[in-house]
C-alpha cells in the first residue's frame, strides 16, 4: 500500500514541478483561459469529462472570506454509467492562491445536487476518480488523480464521517437532513501534501 501511495505522491509532486517550470500552478493552470474569475463560477466552463473513466470536476471559489486561507476547491465526481448517467459526488479538494492544496472535504448533498450514495457506494467509486484527459490540462488531471490516489483511505474516512454527520442532524426545520442548508461541510481534513510524500521518503 505505501508502494502506490509514495507513486501518487510522486506523480502530484511531478505535476507540481512541471507547473512550477513553466512559471504556473495547479490552480493558475485551471483558470489560464478564464477572461476572469467569479466566484461560484465554474472553471473550466462544463466541466472536465473523462468518458472513459466517468470522472468529472470543476473548479470553484467562494467570496473571500477573512482569515481563510483558501481560494477555492475542485469538487470531484464519478459518472459510473456515463454522461447520461447519475453523478456522484465524492469529495472536494480545497486549495491556497498558490495551487496548494490545504483540505480535503464532504459536503451535503443540497451543495453538489447529485444523486445520492451511501458511505459504501461512494467509496467504491474512489477507484474511477481517474480522469486521463488533455483538457483543461492533462497535469491537474493527473495532479488531481493522483491526490485522490495518494488519499483514498483519508477520504473514504470523511466519506463515512459525511453519513454520520447528516445521520445525527436535526434540522430546526425539520426539513430533510440532506437539504438542509445549514449544514454545509459535513467533514474536512487539513492536510500538507508535501509533508505527507516527506513521510513517505518521497
Amino acid at each position: 500500500m505505501d508502494v502506490n501511495r509514495s507513486e501518487a505522491a510522486r506523480q502530484a509532486l511531478f505535476c507540481e514541478h512541471v507547473l512550477a517550470k513553466s512559471g504556473s500552478n495547479v490552480l493558475l493552470e485551471t483558470l489560464r483561459d478564464a477572461k476572469s474569475v467569479a466566484v461560484w463560477e465554474h472553471f473550466p466552463a462544463g466541466d472536465v469529462f473523462d468518458p472513459e473513466t466517468g470522472a468529472q470536476w470543476y473548479y470553484h471559489s467562494h467570496p473571500p472570506q477573512e482569515g481563510l486561507a483558501e481560494h477555492g476547491h475542485f469538487h470531484c465526481f464519478v459518472r459510473p454509467n456515463g454522461a447520461g448517467g447519475p453523478v456522484h459526488h465524492l469529495a472536494a479538494i480545497g486549495v491556497d492562491p498558490y495551487g496548494r492544496l490545504l483540505r480535503l472535504f464532504t459536503v451535503n448533498q443540497w451543495v453538489v445536487g447529485d444523486e445520492w450514495l451511501d458511505a459504501e457506494g461512494t467509496i467504491a467509486l474512489l477507484p474511477r476518480f481517474d480522469p486521463h484527459f488533455a483538457r483543461s490540462s492533462y497535469l491537474v488531471n493527473r495532479w488531481l488523480a493522483a491526490a485522490f490516489a495518494l488519499f483514498r483511505d483519508e477520504i473514504a474516512t470523511l466519506i463515512h464521517a459525511r453519513d454520520e454527520a447528516i445521520a445525527a442532524h436535526r434540522p430546526a426545520n425539520e426539513a430533510p437532513a440532506r437539504e438542509d442548508r445549514a449544514l454545509e461541510v459535513t467533514s474536512e481534513l487539513v492536510i500538507d501534501l508535501r509533508q505527507v510524500a516527506a513521510s513517505l521518503g518521497v
